[in-house]
Parts: C-alpha cells; structure tokens; sequence
C-alpha cells in the first residue's frame, strides 16, 4: 500500500509528533493507518497489554491513529543503561546487554528482520507513518543504517525532512543534512517541513525560496510553535509539562493530538503531500 517516512535534521526536531499527527490525521480521512519506527533508543517505553516493551513514541501514535500497540510497530528497542550500553529489546522483549560497537556489529543481522516484519504491516494498511531517528546525515552510521535511509530503501518511502528553527541556524541545518546524503537518498527527500516556528512567517518567505531554489524540494509546510501536553521521549525536551502528572486520561491525550492535527491542516500542503504518497483525500 502507501507510505510516508519523516526523519528529521537533528534529534528533537519534531519527527514524533509529526507522525503522531498524521497518524491522527490520515485516520480521520478514513485510511487504516500503522505507524512505524524500526529502531528506537529511549529510557521512555510503553508496555503492551502482552507486557511487551515498546517505545512510548509509538504508542502515542498508536493511539492517534486508533490501532492497540503492537511490538511491531517498534521491533527494536534500546534502553540505554549507560553511555556505552543498551539494553536490546527485540519484538518487545528484553534480549542482551551491548555495548554500542557490539550493537553496531550485531544489527546487520537484523535488517531481514525489518523488512519482513515491514512488508506484514504494509499488506495490511492503507498507510504506514515511518518515524526516522537522530539524522540521516549522521554519516558515521550510514553503513548497514536500517532507521533513517537504510528504512526508505526498505520500504522505498517518500521522504518529509523536518527541522527545528526554535533553535536558530534551521535553513543551514536543512542544507547541509540534504548536502551530506548519497545522491540517491537526496532523491527520495519530497518535501522540507520547518517546525516551531514563532513570528510572522512572512519573515521567511526569501529564505524558504532560497533554499528550495538550492536544494530543488519545496518546503511543504512551517508548523507554528504549540505547546502540547503530550509526553516527549526525548531527552532534549525538558519541559515541566502537566503529562508527567499521574493519570493523564485518554481524553486529554486525545484533546492534545486533536490540537496537534489541527495546527498540521492549517499550515501543511496537504494536496501536495497526498500526491508524494500516491493516494487522494478521501473528502476531497
């Protein structure tokens, strides 16, 4: 069936909850929707009604695009228990210790694991959301990748490129990510989003024709900044927000992704993005 896939410039950048709101968003246009992310490190993890570790990322997508969460939404997760080490969890369940160079030896052997468990979730969907991680730029780890590029290959996913301008330096950080690809991964990247943005956008509007005339991808979308109760996995986000409160209720974090979705009609080309992924607004 069809697909999309978000990775982002830098960790933090907003790739969860991008595909949290269009997990959301598909779903209310009638689509059978399945969110995904093939590897995850995070000390945050949901555990399933099987009492199988996922990560809470996508669980919170789960929820938005009204499907139980699964293990195979999530088929590697690693809970780091140190700055050299993880814990491997594997389909939810707890495998081994490793240290970060043994991991990077061991998941090559994990990457038909991937595919299969992909190619299940795509034949039963209309659409599935793939979450990137970090950067694909992150040249270091570009060989054997199966979570940035190495996924959309897999999957031969379009590809939405979101970057963070709260932080400053965000048409520099979308450059030189693009610049730093393969040609053939520079290809699969369809649209630029730029995310938590504050002003007048009109203030942006020579920079946004500036870089999609160097790097020839059209900026689809700038997501004004919203601060939105939902729990962050990520360790950058520090914010004392009301989630971390005990029995947020499956209203308010409905409430929350209802908001979020409402900001991503306004402000993204949606005409644009339903043509990259090969499919039609259902009410359109």
């Amino acid at each position: 069936m069809a697909n999309i896939m978000v990775q982002g410039t830098t960790s933090s950048a907003g790739k969860s909850l991008m595909c949290t709101g269009l997990c959301r968003l598909f779903k209310e246009e009638g689509y059978r929707v399945y969110p995904f992310k093939s590897q995850n490190m995070s000390t945050k993890f949901y555990l399933t009604a099987e009492g199988k570790k996922i990560s809470s990322a996508q669980a919170l997508q789960a929820i938005a695009a009204g499907v139980k969460p699964h293990p195979s939404m999530n088929p590697i997760l690693l809970i780091p228990k140190s700055d050299m080490g993880s814990m491997v969890y594997i389909m939810g369940e707890e495998m081994e210790h490793m240290e970060a160079v043994e991991y990077f030896k061991f998941k090559v052997d994990l990457k038909p694991m991937i595919e299969k468990i992909y190619k299940e979730v795509e034949s039963e969907n209309d659409i599935v959301v793939i979450e990137g991680a970090g950067s694909p730029a992150e040249i270091n780890l570009r060989e054997n990748d199966l979570v940035n590029m190495g996924m959309a290959e897999m999957a031969n996913a379009p590809v939405l490129l979101i970057a963070d301008i709260d932080r400053g330096g965000v048409f520099a950080s979308l450059y030189g990510t693009v610049m730093l690809l393969e040609k053939e991964e520079r290809s699969r990247i369809k649209g630029l989003i730029i995310n938590k943005f504050r002003g007048d956008k009109s203030l942006l509007d020579s920079g946004i024709r500036m870089i999609e005339d160097l790097l020839k991808i059209p900026v689809i979308g700038t997501i004004p900044f919203v601060q939105l109760e939902l729990e962050d996995e990520d360790s950058l986000v520090d914010k004392d927000r009301r989630y971390k409160a005990p029995k947020q209720s499956q209203a308010d974090i409905n409430k929350e992704i209802d908001k979020l979705v409402r900001v991503l009609r306004d402000n993204l080309d949606l005409e644009y993005l339903y043509r990259i992924i090969g499919l039609k607004e259902i009410d359109g």
